[in-house]
Parts: C-alpha cells; sequence; structure tokens
C-alpha cells in the first residue's frame, strides 16, 4: 500500500496539473470507487461539478483537493491499486477506471481515478472549521506527519514512551504519526538498528529522537526517486513508477547479505505482514525476567 513518499509524489502531480480548475463533468463508472460518500455517485458527480479545487494536499498517506469555496473536499485513498492519473481526452479508457473528472478550460487533459483492486476510493467530505488547509472531518484523527514542518518531537517521544506497545506498532499507529507503513518502518528501524519487537517505553529521549531522523531520511530519499514502486500498481499522475525499491536496505530482502555487517537478512510474520531485519545488528529484546515460584506463590 502506498505511503507518505508515493502519496506526496501524487499530490504534486495533482497540485501540478489539477489544482484552479474548473469541474465541468464528472462520471461515476463503479459505483464502489464513491462507496465512502454517503449520497451515493449520482449525488457524489452533481456536487462536484461546478466546483473549482485548490491546491492539492495531504496527511500522511491520504490526500484531497478542497474548493475553492472552503465548505468541502475530496477526499482520496489509493489503498492497494488505486491510481490517479491526468489523461489526455484521447486517451483509451483504462481497463480498471473507476471516474473520470473532466474540466472546464481548453487544456484537453482529465483526471481518472483507475483502482484494480477497487479498496481506494474518492468521497467528499465537510472542512475541519478552521481548517486553512481544508482538512476533511473524516481524517481530523489522523495525526501530522514526520515531513510537516508542525511535526512535534517532544510530544511523540512523550507518546512513545506512554503506550504499552512495540516500536514497529507505533510507528504504523497513525494516530500517532502519519504516512508510515510497512516498508518504511523496517527500512528506518533497520538504520536505527532497533528490533521490531523492541518495547516502546524502553527508548529514550536519544534514542526516539535518532529513530525519527532515520524515518525522516528514508521517506525523503524515496520522495527524490518517485517512491518504491514493486508492479506498476503504484504509479504517478503521469503514469510513472518510483525507484527506491533499488535502494532498500531492508524490506523484501530475506537472505540476502545486511549492508552493514554481511549476516543474512531474515523475514518474519508479523500482523499479517512480514518483518524483514538484521538478527545481528537488531537483537531482538530480551524476555521479562520470570520471578522465582516461591515468590509468585503464597507460603
Amino acid at each position: 500500500m502506498p505511503e507518505l513518499p508515493e502519496v506526496e509524489v501524487v499530490r504534486r502531480g495533482l497540485e501540478r496539473w489539477v489544482s484552479g480548475r474548473t469541474v465541468a463533468e464528472v462520471q461515476v463508472l463503479h459505483p464502489r470507487a464513491v462507496r465512502r460518500h454517503l449520497g451515493g455517485a449520482e449525488d457524489f458527480a452533481a456536487r462536484l461539478t461546478g466546483r473549482t479545487t485548490s491546491v492539492a494536499r495531504r496527511r500522511g498517506k491520504y490526500l484531497w483537493l478542497p474548493f475553492e469555496d472552503g465548505a468541502e473536499s475530496v477526499l482520496a485513498h489509493l489503498g492497494m491499486s488505486g491510481q490517479l492519473l491526468v489523461q489526455p481526452h484521447s486517451a483509451p479508457d483504462e481497463k480498471h477506471l473507476r471516474v473520470r473528472m473532466r474540466f472546464a478550460d481548453d487544456t484537453g487533459t482529465e483526471l481518472r481515478f483507475v483502482d484494480q483492486r477497487t479498496f481506494g476510493g474518492l468521497s467528499l467530505h465537510d472542512t475541519v472549521p478552521g481548517a486553512a488547509d481544508g482538512l476533511p472531518d473524516a481524517i481530523a484523527h489522523i495525526a501530522l506527519d514526520p515531513l510537516d514542518p508542525a511535526f512535534d518531537e517532544a510530544a511523540f517521544h512523550t507518546a512513545l514512551r506512554r503506550r504499552r506497545t512495540t516500536v514497529k506498532r507505533a510507528l504504523l499507529d497513525q494516530s500517532l504519526i502519519s504516512g508510515v507503513g510497512n516498508i518504511y518502518a523496517d527500512e528506518a528501524l533497520w538504520r536505527s538498528r532497533l528490533h521490531y519487537d523492541r518495547p516502546t517505553a524502553t527508548l529514550t529521549r536519544p534514542r526516539s529522537a535518532e529513530l525519527l531522523g532515520h524515518v525522516r531520511e528514508v521517506m525523503t530519499a524515496a520522495l527524490a526517486v518517485g517512491g518504491t514502486s514493486f508492479d506498476s500498481l503504484y504509479v504517478n499522475v503521469n503514469g510513472e513508477s518510483g525507484y527506491f525499491e533499488r535502494s532498500l536496505d531492508a524490506y523484501g530482502r530475506e537472505n540476502e547479505p545486511c549492508r552493514r555487517c554481511g549476516t543474512p537478512m531474515r523475514r518474519r510474520p508479523w500482523m499479517n505482514r512480514s518483518s524483514y531485519f538484521c538478527p545481528r545488528c537488531q537483537r531482538p529484546p530480551r524476555p521479562a525476567a520470570v520471578p522465582p515460584l516461591s515468590a509468585r506463590v503464597p507460603s
């Protein structure tokens, strides 16, 4: 599933090619693509028509197009295979085209939502009152991401220490820090030499700051090359893939030598996913000591 770098690449494409254009027509070709819009497909199309989009925005893995009137925004979630493509009117329809949005100008391009697995979707939502960026109320609970200038490092550390959880679970908790998924969590943990099952309560402030720094580094590096594409399902608005897969140090490298110490990398099942790590550089936490039976059973 696309994570922060991939979604940011798409957002930048929308900002360049879609922001500031007036919607002339919306065609919903598959109702599942707008299933999160409570009014249904016809209402979705009718309420977008005639409105002018503002600058595309993103929070974590979510992106949205606010309208210039500030009252509502179109929220997009790419799911596992969703694509927002800017195509010429004359381009053949994609096999899994779900929504088409045409504009009232002579640019000759339209916005298409393509989704093979139909896990993603578009929906219209009210803007959070007072939110200058048009934040949809449906994602008001999503935390700021680590690349946001307003991200609070001290609050992040405090929240980490308070959570009774492990470090990778915390990184994937979108109410704590948004935009991090399985790929970039494994990458940041490898760079930090932290095992994915390390309890968050054991992280000192310098250690959590180091981890956060590596999260930012790996996401910035991925963003510079268009994100990570393992197949043709993730592409930018021009249909181009990202190239960060070539630079991955942990994710997907089972049995390959660790780039630091040469030890074969391992993969372990984790929360219906996989975790990739170096057994030497990222040693698992020691199990908590069990008190002797005499100390646990009253005499």
